[in-house]
């Protein structure tokens, strides 16, 4: 059993980087879908200054930046920050529980964004690259 956490265990900085990228795509996509109706048509007539549009703006922004790997840390702050705001104000008032109030999926972007807060973003970013040119 050593040997197999030993070897996955090499693997962990990689896999940081690809978990990173990933959620920013997921992230990313989500903001595309509600300002341009892509890859699924998002609500007709978004207005910025809501919370919805406030949202998808920062879902382009922090995805994007999720994505390449710069600034990882305070862009997936960003991200915890506003899912934490939606869940508590979309989902919460419908039930207590994630389950119950289709909250679940915005729970875990809430969780996985707070893990790249404390992890960073992994071998494959920006931010390595920068910090290694310093």
């Amino acid at each position: 059993m050593d040997n197999i956490d030993a070897k996955l265990n090499t693997f962990q900085p990689q896999m940081l980087s690809i978990f990173r990228i990933l959620f920013g795509l997921l992230i990313l996509q989500h903001g595309f879908s509600k300002w341009f109706g892509f890859p699924i048509p998002g609500p007709a007539n978004i207005q910025l200054l809501t919370m919805f549009g406030i949202a998808g703006v920062i879902e382009l922004i922090a995805g994007s930046l999720l994505v390449v790997g710069l600034f990882t840390r305070y862009a997936a702050f960003f991200v915890a920050g506003y899912t934490a705001v939606g869940y508590w104000t979309v989902h919460f008032p419908r039930g207590w529980t994630p389950m119950g109030n289709s909250g679940s999926l915005i729970t875990a972007f809430c969780f996985a964004a707070l893990l790249l807060v404390f992890f960073g973003g992994g071998p494959w970013s920006l931010d390595a690259a920068l910090r290694k040119r310093n």
